[in-house]
């Protein structure tokens, strides 16, 4: 089996901060969400677990397999999409002149500028890590665990599931909520 979740809450998430690749740790709220998310999936089964780089990430991996003999490895694939000079940015849903803005209400359109990571990028690197990991562990029985983000979780979503670009956020990525996809 094939399952991802996305890290608990930071303080950015409640001031809709463009995360990206800046690490933030969780805050109070989503170290009880990933301690509630231990005791909720304490009966699904995992071999091993891949983990984003992230802090806010591996925090939550860290406590979601808290007291199982899981190991939790950490690859730089699984890091959240980019954004350049936008992390940081608030409300960009609310600030059409800002690029990443398009990001989120027109996925195939988005152009990425100012440092930030194109889709077509964070979908390559995605597919590289299914490719050469999970897949063929998968294949081979194991049940494997993808801690990581909305955007890079999305993107694995969409590949797994062969989902068109212009349906990239459709599955609604919420923390630390287990996703099976295979």
């Amino acid at each position: 089996m094939l399952y991802i979740m996305r890290h608990g809450k930071t303080d950015w998430n409640l001031k809709h901060k463009l995360q990206g690749k800046t690490d933030i740790p969780l805050n109070d709220m989503g170290i009880g969400m990933a301690k509630e998310a231990c005791e909720k999936y304490k009966d699904v089964h995992f071999d091993v677990c891949y983990c984003s780089p992230l802090v806010r990430a591996r925090e939550t991996a860290n406590l979601v397999l808290e007291g199982r003999k899981v190991p939790i490895i950490i690859d730089e694939r699984l890091a959240e999409m980019g954004f350049g000079i936008y992390e940081g940015i608030e409300n960009v849903f609310d600030k059409p002149e800002c690029p990443v803005r398009e990001l989120f209400f027109n996925p195939a359109d988005y152009k990425a500028v100012g440092g930030a990571e194109s889709l077509e990028e964070l979908i390559a690197r995605t597919k590289s890590f299914l490719d050469d990991i999970a897949l063929p562990l998968v294949n081979e029985g194991k049940d494997v665990l993808i801690v990581g983000h909305g955007a890079m979780n999305s993107a694995i979503i969409g590949i797994i599931r062969h989902t068109p670009v212009e349906k990239f956020w459709a599955e609604g990525i919420e923390n630390c909520r287990l996703i099976k996809l295979l």
